[in-house]
């Protein structure tokens, strides 16, 4: 079992940036593809970017290419999502999860974090 805690999630401005950390309580998480998704009041949770176990290979969703990056670092047990350019239409619970496939589709991923708000203001 892996326990996933987000972190870094704030009110900010538009065009501001916000870095996200998601770590786990307890066992390792660095064998595990992991994801970043977002959910909107009222919306879907949709994807927005993941990296493989090793970092080598990263998937971000057109909404936030060039814009958001994420990158991992093993030794530190965290992956991170460095958000820039925020626009008020990035508002939402952003969730960090972990699976065994670099995927979008959130069903593939096993574990989930409790998610970290993020508001961006015009």
């Amino acid at each position: 079992q892996v326990q996933l805690v987000e972190s870094g999630g704030g009110l900010v401005q538009a065009g501001d940036s916000l870095r996200l950390s998601c770590a786990p309580s307890g066992r390792t998480f660095s064998i595990y593809t992991t994801g970043w998704f977002r959910q909107a009041p009222g919306k879907e949770r949709e994807f927005v970017a993941a990296i493989s176990w090793r970092g080598g290979s990263t998937f971000l969703a057109d909404s936030v290419k060039g814009r958001f990056t994420i990158s991992r670092d093993n030794a530190k047990n965290t992956v991170y999502l460095q958000m820039s350019s925020l626009k008020p239409e990035d508002t939402a619970v952003y969730y960090c999860a972990a699976g065994r496939y670099l995927t979008g589709s959130y069903s593939a991923y096993e574990y989930w974090g409790q998610g970290t708000q993020v508001t961006v203001s015009s």
